[in-house]
C-alpha cells in the first residue's frame, strides 16, 4: 500500500459526525454497559481499539520471516513474521530503505528483530506492525542464544546422563520422524532392515525446517509416544546450515523430547553437526543410518553371537565334566574305596579285641564267683537240717505240724511223721522214756 493510501486509511479512523438517528449522548460511554437493546456501532469500537493500540509504545520483537512483498514503484514493504516455535504471526510494514540497508538483503526464511509501533486499521479491523527498524539475527548470537538455552535445560536436570533411558534390545516397532521422501527416511529404514529383517516401522512424515517444523515435530514425537507398540523413537534429518537445523535446537520440541516416556534417538544431520536435541535425546546417533544400526542387533552378528556363546559353554561343561571324571577317579584310586572292606578292618580287629578281652574278664570273674558260691553252698549245707538228716536223724512231728523235742510232747499210742533224709514214715509211739534212757540209746549208737 503506498503512503498516500496509508494516510487516506489514517484519516478514515477520525470520528465522523453520527448520523441524525442516534445522537453521541444516546450510545454506553463503555463496552460494559452495552446491552441489545443499546449496542456500539462498529465504527466506535474500532475507534476506541485504534485509541488504545495507539497508547502502545514502541516494542523490539523477534520471528522468522515467511513472505515478503515489495512491489515495484512503491516506498512499503509488507512481511508476514512468524514466531519461531508457534504458529503465530503478525503482518509488518517496512519502508524499503530498511530492507536496502541490510546485508545481502532480506529473505524469506531469515530470523530477525524487528523494533515496530503496534497500529490498528479501523477500515480494515487489522491490527499490523509498522517498523522502523529491521536488525537480522546473526550466527554468532543464534549460537549464544542457543547456548544459554543449554544451561537453562543442564540446570534443570534435562540433560543428567542418569536420567536417559536405554534402548530396547529388539524392539517390535521403531517409530521414525522424518521429512517427507527424505534420504534420512531411506537411510534409516534400509540400514534397520538389512540388520534386521522383521523390524516394523511407524514412519511420521513433518516439516523438519521452516516454521512449522517445531510443531510438526514435536505432534509426531508425541503420537508415537502413545503408540502402544512403538519401543523407541527416532528423530532423524539430513545435514544443514545453523539456521536449517535451528528447529532441532527449539527449547519446546526440547521439552517434548525430554517428556517422552519411549527411548528416542536423535539422528540429526552429520557428525559434525550440533543441536540441543542430541544433548536431550536418550541416544545420540551422528547420522541417520547409525541411528538404523543403533535401534537395531544385526541378524549375523546375535547368530555369530550365538554360536560363540554354544561354543564357550560346550567346553565350559566339557573342562567341568572332565574336571569331575578325574576327581572321580582319584577317588576311587585311594584304598578306602578301591577295597571298602579295608575301612572296617581296623574297627573289625579292634571290636574283636574287646569282645576277647571282654570274654576273658568275664569267665575269670564267673570262675572267682563260683568259688566264692560254692564256699557259700558248702556252708549252708553244713547248717542245713537236711544235712543232719543225712546222717541218720529223723525229726519228728505232731499231726499238727509241732516238732517233738521231749517225750511229754508224744505221749504212748500217738502217732507221728518222722521226716528223714529223703521222704518221711509215721510211727506210733510205744512208751516213752526219761531222759537218762535216751541219753544211754545215745551214747549206745554212737558206740
Amino acid at each position: 500500500m503506498e503512503a498516500g493510501a496509508q494516510t487516506a486509511e489514517r484519516g478514515a479512523r477520525e470520528p465522523s459526525s453520527p448520523p441524525s438517528s442516534a445522537s453521541p449522548q444516546a450510545l454506553p460511554p463503555t463496552a460494559g454497559q452495552t446491552s441489545a437493546e443499546h449496542p456500539w456501532p462498529v465504527r466506535l469500537l474500532t475507534m476506541k481499539i485504534s485509541d488504545y493500540v495507539a497508547k502502545m509504545p514502541q516494542v523490539w520483537v523477534e520471528g522468522q520471516v515467511v513472505q515478503a512483498t515489495r512491489r515495484p514503484g512503491t516506498t512499503t514493504a509488507y512481511l508476514t513474521l512468524r514466531d519461531t516455535d508457534v504458529d503465530m504471526s503478525l503482518p509488518v510494514s517496512a519502508h524499503v530503505r530498511l530492507l536496502d540497508a541490510l546485508p545481502g538483503g532480506l529473505a524469506e526464511g531469515a530470523r530477525v528483530v524487528v523494533r515496530a509501533s503496534p497500529e490498528f486499521w479501523t477500515k480494515r479491523g487489522v491490527l499490523q506492525l509498522q517498523a522502523t527498524d529491521i536488525r537480522p539475527v546473526g550466527v554468532g548470537e543464534l549460537l549464544a542464544r542457543i547456548e544459554h538455552l543449554k544451561r537453562v535445560l543442564a540446570s534443570e536436570g534435562l540433560l543428567d546422563e542418569h536420567r536417559k533411558k536405554p534402548l530396547p534390545f529388539l524392539p517390535r516397532c521403531v517409530g521414525l520422524v522424518c521429512g517427507r521422501a527424505s534420504a534420512a527416511e531411506r537411510d534409516v529404514v534400509r540400514t534397520a532392515s538389512d540388520r534386521w529383517p522383521g523390524v516394523r516401522f511407524e514412519v511420521r512424515q513433518v516439516a523438519v525446517q521452516g516454521t512449522g517444523a517445531v510443531s510438526e515435530v514435536s505432534a509426531a514425537v508425541a503420537e508415537l509416544d502413545d503408540h502402544p507398540d512403538v519401543d523407541v523413537i527416532v528423530v532423524a534429518r539430513g545435514g544443514g546450515s545453523l539456521e536449517d537445523l535451528l528447529p532441532f535446537s527449539n527449547e519446546a520440541l526440547c521439552r517434548a523430547v525430554a517428556a517422552c516416556a519411549t527411548p528416542v534417538v536423535s539422528a540429526i544431520g552429520h557428525e559434525v553437526d550440533n543441536v540441543l536435541l542430541d544433548l536431550v535425546a536418550d541416544v545420540r546417533a551422528s547420522t541417520p543410518t547409525d541411528a538404523g544400526r543403533r535401534v537395531v542387533p544385526a541378524v549375523a552378528e546375535e547368530l555369530s553371537g550365538l554360536e560363540a556363546a554354544r561354543s564357550r559353554l560346550r567346553r565350559t561343561v566339557l573342562r567341568l565334566v572332565d574336571s569331575e571324571q578325574a576327581h572321580l577317579a582319584q577317588l576311587r584310586s585311594r584304598p578306602v574305596l578301591a577295597d571298602p572292606r579295608a575301612l572296617l578292618a581296623e574297627p573289625t580287629r579292634t571290636v574283636a579285641e574287646a569282645r576277647e578281652r571282654g570274654r576273658r574278664a568275664l569267665e575269670g570273674r564267673l570262675r572267682e564267683q563260683a568259688g566264692v558260691l560254692a564256699g557259700l553252698a558248702a556252708s549252708v549245707r553244713a547248717l542245713s537240717p537236711a544235712a543232719v538228716l543225712e546222717r541218720g536223724y529223723a525229726v519228728l512231728q505232731t499231726d499238727e505240724g509241732q516238732v517233738v523235742r521231749s517225750p511229754e510232747d508224744a505221749p504212748t499210742g500217738e502217732w507221728l511223721r518222722a521226716r528223714l533224709a529223703r521222704g518221711s514214715i509215721v510211727v506210733e509211739v510205744v512208751d516213752s522214756e526219761d531222759e537218762d534212757d535216751d541219753e544211754g540209746f545215745g551214747e549206745d549208737e554212737d558206740g
